[in-house]
């Protein structure tokens, strides 16, 4: 792979969002620059761990919730780099007709995710940036997959940290709710500081900056503001364990502060 990304030039001594947070995860897509960023970052700031299997864990929670709610259309905004537990999988256990389009910036992760998924069908890959919302809606991958007449759950889980405010994230968020009709939903996870020093919150954003998606921890009332026009499901936006948690599941979970995140669902009336 690494030659491979070579040939493309990808800077591989570059860190990258996307391969440290698979590294986060104990996954092996990742270089010696990411593994290097996030030991440094995991070492003045414990809780970054903690926060990436929290999120993934919403992740599998979620999905799981929206689809014994009955929808089978997912559109996955920065979905990074592709590790166990992804939408589709997790979808397809309840919904073997489950259409999922991910969407990812990076060139690597979506050479890396196209790799993995050829063959598999009903699921596609888009190189867009999420910060174009027409290029995303308009890109084959996602108007020749998903039926945006009946419902679409938006799934921004982990990537609205990576939008700076100059980018109007919730001006993003309510141009992809435009495109959906009502019984859609849309699923968001961000980083907050529960039990996080403001120390640490510059070490974490500080660690990201040498990266292509600088990091953005935003505080509670901030993150409620990128739902606009959504009605909360319960439990609400809530640190990410306590979101319909399932205890057999997430036995091993680590607590709820720790994570420094928290998620809702948002459901489109």
């Amino acid at each position: 792979m690494s030659g491979d990304l070579q040939v493309r030039g990808v800077d591989m001594q570059r860190p990258s969002a996307a391969r440290m947070f698979d590294y986060y995860l104990g996954g092996t897509a990742n270089f010696a620059a990411d593994r290097q960023a996030v030991d440094q970052l995991v070492a003045e700031v414990p809780e970054a761990q903690v926060y990436a299997r929290a999120t993934r864990a919403f992740l599998g929670r979620l999905v799981r919730f929206l689809s014994h709610r009955g929808i089978d259309q997912f559109l996955d905004l920065g979905s990074g780099m592709p590790t166990v537990g992804n939408v589709h999988e997790i979808a397809r256990r309840c919904r073997s007709d489950a259409r999922v389009a991910y969407v990812e910036i990076e060139p690597e992760v979506v050479a890396h995710a196209r790799q993995l998924l050829r063959g598999v069908d009903n699921v596609t890959v888009t190189h867009a940036d999420i910060r174009d919302p027409r290029m995303v809606l308009s890109a084959p991958e996602v108007t020749e997959l998903l039926d945006f007449t009946r419902p679409v759950a938006v799934l921004a889980v982990s990537i609205l940290p990576y939008v700076p405010d100059g980018d109007d994230p919730v001006g993003l968020m309510a141009s992809y709710r435009d495109s959906c009709v009502p019984g859609s939903y849309l699923a968001v996870s961000h980083s907050t500081p529960l039990t996080m020093t403001e120390e640490q919150v510059h070490r974490s954003e500080r660690a990201y900056r040498v990266t292509h998606t600088p990091l953005a921890i935003r505080d509670v009332e901030r993150i409620r503001q990128l739902f606009p026009g959504y009605e909360l499901v319960e439990p609400g936006l809530v640190p990410l364990p306590q979101w319909r948690p399932e205890p057999d599941i997430n036995a091993k979970q680590d607590a709820t502060a720790s994570a420094n995140a928290v998620g809702g669902v948002g459901y489109l009336p």
